[in-house]
């Protein structure tokens, strides 16, 4: 189980690198949400996964307790970038109504210097 979901971070982290390396504002934007995505997917990874083990919630009696730690931190992770993820999108969609481009080698302006 933890090797095909080493393997989907993989090709989740492999797609947000392509398109974080892109022109399109969006691209960048759905590169950096699939990132956090794949990141998520590797904290549940390293919490690993048990069948045998309960909630930490049933009592003192459990044989063995999931460790809480990794699902809190996953959720705390998938609000924060859900936030973030919407403020870039407003942030992209005010820069395209006021300059009416989202390439970002135009976004860049002229250097000075060349």
């Amino acid at each position: 189980m933890e090797t095909m979901m080493s393997v989907l971070v993989g090709i989740l982290v492999t797609v947000a690198t392509y398109l974080i390396l892109s022109k399109s504002l969006l691209r960048v934007i759905l590169g950096t949400a699939i990132m956090s995505h794949a990141v998520h997917l590797l904290i549940m990874i390293m919490g690993g996964f048990s069948r045998d083990s309960s909630a930490p919630l049933l009592g003192e009696e459990a044989a063995s307790y999931t460790d809480a730690l990794p699902q809190a931190l996953i959720l705390t992770a998938i609000v924060i970038s859900f936030g973030v993820t919407a403020f870039f999108l407003v942030l992209a969609y005010r820069t395209y109504k006021e300059l009416k481009t989202d390439d970002l080698t135009k976004l860049r302006g002229h250097d000075d210097n060349e």
